[in-house]
């Protein structure tokens, strides 16, 4: 029954998602206006939830991660984590980030210098230059995780601990369980996951084609045409086919640890040789401002004036984090089997947003610093043309083209590993949740995002399609909602079993609810969950 679950599930997406990208492509300029259209009103209408929502998934992870709760595992209590810190930080960064941090590390605190965020300093200053720092970090920072952090925890806990598929309707079983009207659509969540995720990556691949385009012309001089995009794409496609044919334990964590090695080494010597002691200052600087202004800033829009900045910013990414949450979160939750709750939201929440922190903080310091020094033309060129922006900082360091050539690597490698764990993802989620999905699901769905973007980018339908995947932020903010819900629910319960089975192991209830916490601390590491004794007359 599973099985003929998840083929529906395949073939109803894949047919949704080629009857859009059929009039994405038909239609390019039509279909591009109505959903802009359609997005914008959306935005402007409920940039306030999202503001409340995202800032409300924070609070909740934080409290979550500090409560007695913490300490469950997303498995079997005795269970240890699959990979490494290492691999796991740099499959989420792969994951999470990928090609958009490498472009806009730089390029964003520097178009928010000459365009200060809601006007309220004067451009290209001293105080815009601050500004630039403190919200490129908080549009990169935590809040961008909170969504992504929210599905993984939830997908991992009912998919490692209780044992269900990995996907959003089997986390909603035990509602739409109770309305037997509803259960035959529940299947319908699994494909309103697929179609958002295919949508989100195939336009992320053929946006990042297209830059990759623009940063092989500025550094080698090539041409920006179909040919060269055709070529890009083509070795992209051969890249992460060879990837996924690898697996998740090879494939991706192999190149996933090669791209951080790649970032670490590409920051430190941005570092090094750019102006130092300035960029150390900026991350100081922007760290303090960002921390200060932490609640200001994740609750500020406009009602007396113009919201178009917000809008443009941090609601557009809040929308588009949302969109992505059901891939990157399962993803997320693949590979962080084995940890505990604590852990995982404090590495999933907290580092991935440090790190960001830190590569905006050494590019976009060194080049509004630049900048400052002495009008070296890097806001020109980022206005002019957002892509080449970062190898225009290039030519003015030490070894310009051999740090051009690293930045394109890691540019392509990041795409690659986007498109193959998305191909991995979009398999499980066609294959009722299998961890371990067949490879022809996986192949299939890599050649059908390599023709999705392929047709787009031939017919300029990339930015309608984007648009659309962005708009369905706003029903799966409230099915977050029901999986949040969902799982405080369900974690009370699995705390119930795992004190009615130190209960049962103590034969009788040690004196003092205090002392029995504080015994229980150290041997619920050991103990397995065992849904079988659940008590439900045991107080919490």
């Amino acid at each position: 029954m599973a099985n003929h679950g998840g083929q529906r599930v395949f073939a109803v997406s894949a047919l949704i998602i080629l009857a859009l990208v059929a009039v994405g492509a038909a239609f390019p300029d039509g279909f591009g206006a109505a959903a802009s259209a359609a997005l914008s009103t959306t935005t402007r209408l409920f940039g306030w939830f999202y503001l409340f929502s995202v800032f409300g998934f924070v609070l909740f992870l934080l409290g979550l991660a500090f409560s007695k709760y913490g300490k469950i595992r997303l498995g079997p209590q005795d269970s240890s984590p699959s990979f490494s810190f290492f691999s796991w930080i740099s499959m989420l960064l792969a994951a999470g980030f990928g090609v958009g941090l490498v472009f806009y590390g730089m390029a964003e605190p520097m178009t928010h210098y000459i365009e200060p965020p809601y006007g309220d300093v004067p451009a290209e200053t001293v105080e815009s230059a601050r500004y630039a720092i403190q919200y490129s970090y908080f549009n990169w920072g935590i809040h961008q995780w909170a969504a992504f952090s929210v599905v993984g925890l939830i997908i991992a806990y009912f998919q490692f601990r209780k044992g269900q598929a990995g996907l959003v309707s089997s986390v909603l079983s035990s509602v739409t369980a109770r309305h037997p009207r509803v259960r035959p659509y529940a299947s319908w969540l699994d494909i309103f996951a697929v179609v958002a995720t295919v949508m989100g990556v195939a336009t992320s691949l053929g946006l990042g084609v297209l830059q990759m385009n623009g940063g092989l012309n500025a550094v080698f001089g090539l041409p920006e045409n179909a040919l060269w995009q055709f070529i890009i794409l083509f070795v992209m496609f051969l890249a992460y086919m060879a990837s996924t044919w690898s697996g998740l334990d090879k494939g991706i964590k192999r190149l996933s640890n090669l791209n951080m090695i790649l970032c670490i080494g590409l920051m430190l010597y941005v570092l090094v040789t750019g102006p130092t002691v300035a960029i150390l200052e900026t991350i100081t600087l922007g760290l303090g401002d960002y921390l200060q202004n932490f609640i200001g800033m994740s609750l500020r829009i406009s009602p007396y004036s113009d919201s178009t900045w917000a809008s443009s910013w941090t609601i557009f990414y809040w929308a588009w984090v949302i969109a992505w949450s059901p891939f990157v979160g399962t993803f997320v939750a693949r590979v962080s089997r084995g940890r505990t709750i604590k852990e995982y939201v404090l590495g999933v929440l907290l580092i991935p947003p440090l790190l960001a922190c830190l590569w905006i903080g050494v590019f976009g310091g060194a080049a509004i610093n630049m900048e400052l020094g002495a009008d070296v033309g890097l806001a020109a060129a980022t206005q002019d043309n957002i892509t080449v922006a970062l190898f225009e900082m290039f030519e003015l360091m030490p070894f310009s083209g051999a740090l051009s050539v690293v930045a394109m690597l890691l540019i392509f490698i990041f795409l690659v590993t986007s498109a193959d764990s998305a191909s991995y993802i979009v398999a499980q989620m066609t294959d009722a949740g299998s961890i371990n999905p067949p490879l022809f699901k996986r192949v299939a769905w890599g050649v059908l995002i390599a023709a999705i973007c392929l047709t787009l980018i031939a017919a300029g339908g990339l930015t309608g399609l984007q648009s659309a995947a962005v708009l369905s932020a706003l029903p799966f903010t409230f099915i977050l909602y029901m999986m949040v819900v969902v799982l405080v629910r369900e974690l009370r319960s699995d705390r119930k079993a795992m004190l009615t089975q130190l209960y049962r192991r103590h034969g009788e209830t040690p004196v003092g609810a205090d002392a029995f916490e504080a015994e229980s601390l150290g041997e619920e590491e050991r103990l397995r969950r065992a849904p079988s004794v659940v008590n439900r007359r045991v107080k919490r």
